[in-house]
């Protein structure tokens, strides 16, 4: 039987109506808060919560919030909307796809090689700019790679959209994952880089060694090519290169410059016309790639407008702090290593209604970061229990949209897809939670 299931906005839309329900029956509250002068933000003083006046959301309100959303978000909407812009542009060069073939062609004979090298790729592009979407136009492409080095179709598609999961959710630098939540946590853009690192290469290390033993099509007849593609282009070198420059200007600039989400906007933004114009598109060409890629992207950043709209009904009904009183309490009892870990389970059940990572994060970090701080747990590691449980369910959940296309695209049923990934999933999740228990102590 097939399973429906409610379009994302429709399930936003539901969440919004639900919050302003809240507000009708959830009393109002509020902590006081206090300046910390060793972190330099403001932070809930334990014992403080106390009752106030409700103030329930009316109708119109609520339908308000929706523009007001994307409003207060729009720093946030732009980042998408332009990142998403210029990694489409680049596509659209085809040097992504060039660069692919000249890895299948050098690495023709030692195929376990190209798998490493192939996983560690997709996860730099997963750790740097949330890499999903754009893998939908390299299916055709690694369909023929999976026949050419005898791997079964769901193994290359673990080797391309699982290393970028793992990329993204284990990484340190995934603008629209840590970033975002880092900056709506009040915790330093970068910190715990290491740490993340040290997970990330574990998670991944596992994840690529487990299809290599168990991906292999035992129907298929490997193929081996003696011929050579057609050389990398001169255009299509600098356009790597270029892309790579650019995320290390980002870090830097964030690191050092005291860089925003416009900053970033705007050098993705040069990148995107830069790679058209190096790429042959054009000026109306690279322009009309931009607006296409915009296009891509829009529905990820009407989710982070509408998440944002939902926290802004909770925060007129002055119900937050309550809500934050209800979730405090079940935690406060428990070890702080089962509180970390049960924040991690929350993210994984949360992102099947939420599928927007960055709209998860505007949603939820407001929420449990002042609950870290009521139970002595740092920030950090509810950053962690974040972006461990919203990045790794986008290999699961149905909503995730670029995991359903990129399944469709390449002939592989939902069903099959979890008979065999369900396992090393889980996995994963494990060492994820190992994380976020062990960052108790690191943090």
């Amino acid at each position: 039987m097939k399973l429906f299931f409610p379009h994302p906005l429709i399930i936003m839309l539901v969440f919004l109506g639900l919050a302003a329900l809240l507000t009708y029956f959830v009393p109002a509250g509020s902590y006081d808060r206090t300046m910390d002068k060793a972190t330099g933000r403001e932070i809930v003083v334990q014992g403080s919560y106390h009752q106030i006046e409700n103030n329930p959301v009316s109708i119109g309100k609520i339908f308000l919030s929706v523009p007001e959303g994307f409003i207060e978000g729009a720093e946030v909407v732009i980042l998408i909307l332009i990142i998403g812009g210029a990694f489409y542009v680049v596509e659209k060069t085809g040097a992504f796809s060039s660069g692919l073939e000249a890895l299948i062609f050098r690495f023709n004979k030692a195929k376990s090689y190209l798998i490493i090298i192939l996983g560690i790729l997709f996860a730099t592009m997963g750790n740097l700019s949330g890499f999903q979407e754009e893998i939908i136009a390299m299916v055709p492409l690694l369909m023929v790679l999976a026949h050419k080095i005898g791997y079964s179709k769901t193994a290359i598609i673990a080797f391309s959209l699982g290393s970028a999961v793992i990329g993204g959710s284990f990484g340190p630098t995934n603008p629209f994952g840590v970033i975002i939540a880092q900056k709506v946590a009040e915790v330093p853009v970068f910190s715990g880089g290491m740490y993340r690192i040290f997970f990330l290469v574990l998670a991944l290390t596992f994840w690529i060694a487990y299809f290599i033993r168990n991906g292999k099509d035992k129907n298929s007849q490997l193929i081996t090519s003696d011929k050579e593609p057609k050389k990398l282009s001169n255009s299509h070198v600098l356009i790597l290169i270029l892309v790579g420059l650019t995320f290390g200007i980002m870090v830097f600039g964030l690191t050092s410059w005291s860089w925003n989400y416009n900053e970033m906007s705007a050098i993705f933004f040069v990148l995107g016309l830069a790679v058209g114009l190096m790429g042959n598109l054009g000026i109306n060409g690279t322009a009309r790639a931009y607006s296409e890629g915009f296009g891509e992207m829009i529905f990820a950043g009407i989710i982070v407008g509408m998440a944002r709209s939902i926290y802004m009904v909770l925060q007129e009904g002055m119900i937050i702090d309550t809500i934050i009183l209800g979730l405090f309490s079940p935690l406060e009892g428990l070890p702080l290593g089962l509180s970390a870990v049960s924040m991690l389970l929350g993210q994984c059940i949360l992102h099947i209604p939420v599928p927007s990572t960055s709209g998860q994060a505007v949603l939820t970090m407001p929420l449990l970061a002042p609950i870290a701080d009521l139970i002595g747990m740092s920030r950090q590691v509810v950053v962690l229990a974040y972006q461990y449980g919203a990045g790794l369910m986008d290999l699961v959940t149905p909503t995730n949209g670029a995991l359903m296309d990129i399944l469709a695209a390449s002939g592989i049923s939902y069903k099959d897809w979890m008979k065999v990934s369900w396992k090393p999933i889980l996995f994963l999740l494990l060492i994820a939670s190992i994380s976020v228990m062990t960052g108790i102590i690191f943090f």
